[in-house]
């Protein structure tokens, strides 16, 4: 049975789990730990995504992560493909270093943000990485640490956490303490990662009412969220595709792309397609790609190898061009096209 397409959008809040293959160890020493960290730390300001939550595991990784000005599969393309090849050469191996693909869960942010944020920073203490609170208040590769004020990220977005036990650091930091606490004694949540349960609708005590009363909730792997939330997600999902289908039904391929890039920035073609660093011509081509990538659903690597670029160029540039066709209000098809 073929795999679901990942769901993402602007703004979605997503629970990432990345395991390594055949749950062989992803990080060896502190210096692994640390070196992920740093891709991780400098990725999140860059493509502006919201960290909630993170802990590294050594044969796995929790993080909780908003997207911001790229989807969260190019951020973790870009993270995993750096770190994984780093580990093989320093470790001098050969191979895949985590297990098929990392599963990712957008969830409704109302409902499920403040335990996402326990049960993640729960991990190393669950996993027996850590012997109990206080050890965990103080360890440094899980974003409880953060929280707890022993530990600095300043990628690490901790005010809006605090800001879900009130709006003193003061105040919040205990609070939160205490909620997370809490969750020892409460186990796991199976849903929180996934596996294909029925979602909830207000909690876990709604979803056992409406399952006593023989109710059935609109459920998806991929997704966590009341059965509105679903729905809506994937309406959203079904949408874009539409969108795609259109584009291409229309003959919106790479080069009609390019061509409409021209037009609209009253640029010669072939200025756009050649190597160049002046700014209209960068200009130009982070527009194009940015089409490319997130309208027509062409791959960043597809997209390099038209343009003779890097896979990271292409996403860099991609990045860019969303701004540029925002300020500039710029549109790939126009409505009487």
């Amino acid at each position: 049975m073929p795999r679901k397409a990942r769901i993402d959008a602007p703004g979605a809040l997503h629970h990432i789990i990345v395991r390594g293959i055949e749950r062989h160890k992803i990080f060896i020493s502190d210096y692994d730990r640390q070196n992920f960290l740093n891709r991780l730390g400098k990725l999140i300001p860059e493509t502006q995504t919201d960290c909630f939550a993170w802990a590294l595991i050594p044969n796995h990784v929790h993080l909780l992560l908003r997207t911001g000005l790229i989807p969260v599969s190019v951020l973790m393309s870009r993270l995993l493909t750096g770190y994984a090849l780093w580990f093989n050469r320093k470790y001098q191996r050969h191979g895949q270093l985590f297990q098929n693909r990392y599963k990712s869960i957008l969830c409704q942010e109302d409902l499920y943000l403040k335990e996402l944020v326990r049960y993640i920073h729960l991990n190393p203490l669950r996993a027996g990485v850590v012997k109990d609170m206080t050890k965990l208040d103080e360890h440094p590769w899980c974003g409880h640490s953060v929280l707890m004020n022993k530990a600095k990220q300043t990628w690490q977005n901790i005010n809006y956490v605090y800001e879900l036990f009130a709006q003193k650091k003061g105040l919040a930091r205990p609070r939160y303490r205490i909620f997370v606490e809490k969750g020892i004694a409460e186990g796991e949540h199976p849903a929180l990662t996934g596996g294909g349960l029925l979602r909830s609708i207000g909690g876990w005590t709604a979803l056992k009412e409406l399952r006593k009363a023989g109710i059935r909730v609109k459920g998806d792997e991929r997704i966590l969220g009341d059965s509105d939330f679903v729905k809506n997600v994937l309406k959203s999902a079904e949408e874009e595709f539409e969108e795609k289908y259109e584009l291409k039904a229309k003959g919106y391929d790479f080069d009609r792309t390019a061509r409409r890039v021209a037009e609209v920035l009253a640029m010669d073609i072939a200025q756009i397609m050649a190597l160049g660093k002046s700014p209209q011509t960068v200009k130009a081509r982070s527009l194009l790609c940015f089409w490319a990538h997130r309208r027509l659903g062409m791959t960043t690597i597809e997209i390099g190898r038209r343009l003779n670029i890097s896979q990271s160029a292409a996403s860099r540039s991609s990045m860019r061009g969303q701004k540029i066709a925002q300020e500039g209000c710029f549109e790939l098809i126009t409505q009487n096209a």
